[in-house]
């Protein structure tokens, strides 16, 4: 028996920088997943994802994560997600530079 669909972010790395991303419901790439297009529907899910691999010169790698509804905006169901939206693990890099008490 299938999964019963759950609603996805569209997410990749940017080709140049590396930084994760996330597709947006204007077709721009955001590294706030918070401001990432949330997919409810299973027939526009493949579909939005073709529309993101289109951008190819600027992203690698996009898939479609598990993602929920949050106050906020999308928030990952999946560790890995979660992982990967707050930046590399080395405090001296990208998103957790800011976390100088570590």
């Amino acid at each position: 028996m299938a999964r019963a669909f759950t609603p996805k972010v569209i997410t990749a790395n940017d080709l140049l920088e590396g930084d994760v991303i996330y597709f947006t419901a204007e077709d721009t790439w955001t590294r706030e997943l918070s401001e990432a297009e949330l997919i409810t529907d299973e027939a526009v899910a493949p579909l939005r994802l073709l529309d993101a691999e289109k951008q190819n010169i600027k992203i690698v790698g996009a898939y479609l994560a598990d993602a929920q509804a949050g106050p906020n905006g999308p928030e990952p169901t999946h560790f890995r997600e979660d992982f990967r939206r707050k930046g590399p693990s080395n405090y001296s890099h990208g998103k957790q530079e800011a976390f100088a008490n570590v």
